[in-house]
C-alpha cells in the first residue's frame, strides 16, 4: 500500500496531533460531566474514529499493480500535474460564446477535453472571482473529477462582481505548484487558465508570480466577445504560457501542449510505473456511517431534552 496525501505529510501529521489532543480533552470533559457511562464512551470513540478515518483518507492510500521502479515519490503513469484555474465570476454566465452559449459552458467543455487530452495525469482545480478556492486537490481521480466539473457554475451575481481579481488564484496556485514539486520531484506541471480576464472589474488586478521553473506548459484561454484580452495576455506572460482566444472554435487538443501525459499508456507501463487503485473512498464511507450514527444520537438527545423541558413546564 502506498500513500499520496492531498496536503504535505507534515501538515497532515500536525492536523492529526491537534485533532487527537482536542478529542482527548473532550473525553476528559465528558467524563467529568457525565461520569464513565458506556454510551458516552462509545459515542466519543465513534466520532473520534470517524475523524481519524477522514485523516487517513486525506493521505490517499492505494494499492499499486504491476512494476514500480525507482525510489522517488509515487507517480502517475505519465507523471504530469495539470492545474485548472477557473473564472467563476458572474462574467462567466454571459452568453456570448460560440453559438450563444455561456462562457462557463465553453469552460466546462474545454476542461473535460483537457482531462481526456492528458490521460493518467494528476488534476487540480482552483476557482476564483474576488477570491480563490481550491475546489479539487491534486489527484489522479479523473473519473470523479468529471462530474464535479459538470456542476461548476458561475457564482451568484453581487456587488462583489466589481471586485473580481483576474489573478486572485495567484497565491493558491503558487503553493500548489510548490507542494506538487516536493511531492513529485520528477513531474511536470501544466497550468490552464480559463476565463475572461475580469473585463468589468474596478478592483486592482494582482499578478501571478510562480516559482522559477515551476510551470512546464499550459495556456491562457479567453472566452467571450468582451473579454479583457490585454489582461489575459498579461497573465499568459506572467505564467510563461501562450494566450489562446477560444472563440476560434478549434478543438481544445490543438491548443494544449504535448507532454508525457499525452503519450500512450503502453509506453508508460514499459517504463516501470505502476497503475494504482485508490482506497480513500472506503475510509470516507466508514466515516460517513459513523457520523450518521452520531447525528442520529444527537437528534435523539435533543428530542429527549425538549420533552423533558415540556414535562417540567406542565
Amino acid at each position: 500500500m502506498t500513500f499520496q496525501p492531498v496536503v504535505p505529510v507534515i501538515a497532515l501529521l500536525v492536523i492529526a496531533v491537534v485533532v487527537i489532543a482536542l478529542r482527548l480533552l473532550t473525553m476528559r470533559r465528558l467524563h467529568a460531566a457525565a461520569g464513565a457511562r458506556w454510551s458516552t464512551v462509545w459515542r466519543w470513540s465513534g466520532l473520534t474514529l470517524a475523524v481519524l478515518l477522514i485523516l487517513i483518507a486525506a493521505a490517499r492510500p492505494g494499492i499499486e499493480h504491476g512494476e514500480h521502479t525507482g525510489v522517488t515519490a509515487p507517480r502517475s503513469a505519465q507523471n504530469t500535474n495539470v492545474f485548472f484555474i477557473v473564472d467563476r465570476s458572474s462574467d462567466s454566465a454571459i452568453e456570448d460564446f460560440a453559438d450563444r452559449q455561456s462562457r462557463m459552458s465553453g469552460i466546462r467543455n474545454d476542461i473535460e477535453g483537457l482531462i481526456d487530452r492528458y490521460p493518467k495525469a494528476r488534476f487540480a482545480m482552483i476557482s476564483f472571482a474576488s477570491r480563490a478556492s481550491l475546489d479539487w486537490p491534486l489527484s489522479e481521480d479523473a473519473w470523479s473529477l468529471k462530474p464535479e466539473v459538470a456542476r461548476v457554475a458561475p457564482y451568484a451575481a453581487s456587488r462583489a462582481d466589481e471586485d473580481v481579481n483576474a489573478a486572485a488564484a495567484a497565491n493558491v496556485l503558487r503553493y500548489q505548484l510548490i507542494a506538487a514539486g516536493q511531492q513529485y520531484p520528477e513531474s511536470e506541471s501544466l497550468v490552464f487558465y480559463l476565463g475572461s480576464g475580469a473585463p468589468g472589474s474596478r478592483a486592482p488586478q494582482g499578478e501571478f508570480e510562480p516559482s522559477r521553473n515551476s510551470i512546464d506548459g499550459g495556456a491562457v484561454f479567453g472566452y467571450g466577445a468582451t473579454q479583457n484580452e490585454s489582461g489575459l495576455r498579461r497573465i499568459a506572460e506572467q505564467l510563461g504560457v501562450p494566450y489562446v482566444d477560444r472563440d476560434d472554435r478549434r478543438p481544445i487538443a490543438e491548443s494544449a501542449p504535448a507532454s508525457g501525459a499525452a503519450q500512450s499508456t503502453t509506453a508508460a507501463t514499459a517504463s516501470g510505473v505502476a497503475d494504482r487503485t485508490e482506497l480513500y473512498w472506503l475510509f470516507t464511507l466508514v466515516a460517513a456511517v459513523l457520523l450518521l450514527f452520531e447525528l442520529f444520537a444527537s437528534i435523539r438527545d435533543l428530542r429527549r431534552t425538549r420533552l423533558a423541558r415540556r414535562d417540567v413546564a406542565l
